[in-house]
C-alpha cells in the first residue's frame, strides 16, 4: 500500500522533517509533484540541508527513493543537491531512482518564468522564478522535454526546436537578458542525470507494490496551493493534493492507505494571494521572528497568522486525511493567548466553507481564544511531558476537523517529535 505526507496549508508545514521522521518504516519514498520550487529542511548530523528535488528519505540506509514523474525537474539543480548529499556519504546511485517521464526545466523556462512575473507589475503571484509554471504548461501543452528524452541521439535537435518556441514568447516580452550562462550548467548537468537511475517508473513503483513494500509518497508546497483547489490564481502549477500522487506517480487510486496531513500550529504563506488570518502587527512578525518563519528556497520572510480551521477543514475534507501531525508547536510557547479562527464572516454572513474565489471579498475570520501555555516545551518526548494548554488546543482543533493530531513536531531536531496516539 501506499501512505501519503502532504501540506495542508500554503505549503512550508515543516514536511521534509515529517518524512525523515517516518522513513525509517518505509522501503520506497517517492515525490509525486512540484519542483525545485519546494524546500524540505532536514537537520542532519546537526547540519542544516534543504532538498528541493531529491526526496526527504535520501539519508536513510536501505530506503529507495523516486523522482515521480509528476514532478518537473531541473538538472542544475538535482546537481548542487546531489553533491550535497553525497558530501553526507550517501551513495545516489544506490537509493536514487528518477521517472523518464518526469518532465525537464529548461533554461528558457527560467526566462519565461522571470519574463512574465515581472509584466505583471503589481499582480505579480509571487512566482519563485524557478521555471516550474513553464514548465507544467509545456507538459499541458504536449511540447515538454521529458527525462527519457536525454537518451536520445536527437535530445540537442528537440532541445533547440523548443528553445526557439521559448525565444519568440520571450521576444514578445521584450526579454533580452543572456541566459548562455544558464545553458552551459544545463548541459554539464544534464550529463550527470544521463548517469543516473533512469527507470520507468510506473513499473518501478508498481513492483515494489507487488513485492509488498512499504511506499511513501511525498508531496510538496500545500493544499491551499493545489492548482485546482487552491486560492486561484496565486497556486502552484501541480496537483498538491492526494489526487496527485495516483497521476504523479501511476499508482491506482484504491493503492493509497494512510494520508498523513502536516499543519502548522499556526499559519504561514509566502509571497501574493489571500490569507485570511495573516497578521500585520506586531504578533505576526514575533511568529516570524520565533519560528524563523523565512522561505528555505527563496530566503523571503513568510506572511505569518493564526491558524485557520476553515481552510484546514477544506484541504482535510479534499485530501481524505486519515492523521494529522502539527509542526512547530513550540513556537507557541511564548504566548499569553492564542486565537483559532473557527469560521468566516463574509457580507455579514457566518460560513464554514472557502468561497470560490477569495480575493473577490473582504473575509473576517471569527477566532476563539484560548490561554496558552507559556513553558517550553522542546524537551517532551511523551504526551505527559505536554502542558495541559497545549492538550486543550489541540483537542479542539481534532473536534473542530474530525481527524486527530497524531503527533506533536516540539522543534526542529530529528528526534523532537512527541507521539499522542500509538502507530
Amino acid at each position: 500500500m501506499v501512505d501519503v505526507i502532504l501540506g495542508l496549508q500554503w505549503g512550508d508545514e515543516g514536511k521534509g522533517k515529517i518524512v525523515d521522521f517516518f522513513a525509517r518504516d518505509y522501503d520506497l519514498i517517492a515525490r509525486f509533484q512540484g519542483g525545485p520550487n519546494a524546500g524540505h529542511t532536514l537537520y542532519i548530523k546537526d547540519k542544516k540541508v534543504v532538498l528541493h528535488q531529491i526526496p526527504s528519505g535520501v539519508f536513510h540506509e536501505g530506503v529507495t527513493n523516486l523522482i515521480g514523474n509528476g514532478v518537473v525537474l531541473d538538472p542544475v539543480t538535482l546537481k548542487r543537491e546531489s553533491e550535497t548529499v553525497s558530501g553526507f556519504g550517501i551513495d545516489l546511485k544506490k537509493n536514487l531512482f528518477i521517472s523518464e517521464r518526469t518532465h525537464l526545466i529548461l533554461p528558457t523556462h527560467r526566462a519565461l518564468d522571470k519574463a512574465a512575473e515581472l509584466s505583471k507589475g503589481n499582480e505579480k503571484i509571487g512566482s519563485t522564478l524557478k521555471g516550474i509554471g513553464p514548465t507544467y504548461m509545456d507538459k499541458t501543452g504536449r511540447n515538454g522535454l521529458r527525462v527519457g528524452d536525454l537518451l536520445d541521439k536527437d535530445f540537442t535537435a528537440s532541445y533547440s526546436r523548443l528553445k526557439s518556441k521559448h525565444q519568440t514568447l520571450l521576444d514578445n516580452y521584450s526579454f533580452n537578458e543572456d541566459i548562455s550562462a544558464w545553458e552551459d550548467e544545463f548541459f554539464e548537468a544534464v550529463e550527470l542525470l544521463k548517469q543516473m537511475n533512469i527507470v520507468n517508473g510506473e513499473y518501478f513503483i508498481n513492483h515494489k507494490l507487488q513485492q509488498g513494500k512499504r511506499v511513501l509518497a511525498e508531496g510538496a508546497q500545500g493544499s491551499m496551493l493545489d492548482i485546482d483547489f487552491g486560492t486561484f490564481p496565486f497556486v502552484t502549477s501541480s496537483s498538491t493534493i492526494t489526487a496527485g500522487v495516483c497521476s504523479g506517480l501511476g499508482v491506482a487510486p484504491q493503492k493509497i492507505k494512510e494520508v498523513i496531513g502536516v499543519t502548522k500550529a499556526y499559519c504561514t504563506r509566502v509571497g501574493s494571494g489571500p490569507f485570511p488570518t495573516e497578521l500585520t502587527d506586531e504578533t505576526g512578525e514575533q511568529l516570524r521572528q520565533t519560528g524563523h518563519e523565512f522561505g528555505a528556497t527563496t530566503g523571503r520572510p513568510r506572511r505569518c497568522g493564526w491558524i485557520d480551521l476553515v481552510a484546514l477543514r477544506f484541504a482535510c475534507m479534499i485530501n481524505g486525511v486519515t492523521k494529522l501531525v502539527m509542526t512547530k508547536a513550540d513556537v507557541l510557547d511564548a504566548f499569553k493567548e492564542l486565537q483559532v479562527c473557527t469560521a468566516y464572516k463574509i457580507n455579514g454572513k457566518e460560513t464554514d466553507e472557502i468561497p470560490f474565489q477569495m480575493t473577490r471579498m473582504n473575509i473576517e475570520p471569527v477566532y476563539r481564544k484560548f490561554d496558552g501555555w507559556n513553558v517550553s516545551t522542546g524537551a517532551a518526548k511523551s504526551p505527559k511531558d505536554l502542558p495541559e494548554a497545549m492538550k486543550i488546543y489541540a483537542d479542539f482543533i481534532n473536534n473542530q476537523l474530525g481527524v486527530n493530531i497524531h503527533y506533536v513536531s516540539n522543534g526542529p531536531g530529528r528526534e523532537q517529535i512527541v507521539p499522542l496516539f500509538d502507530k
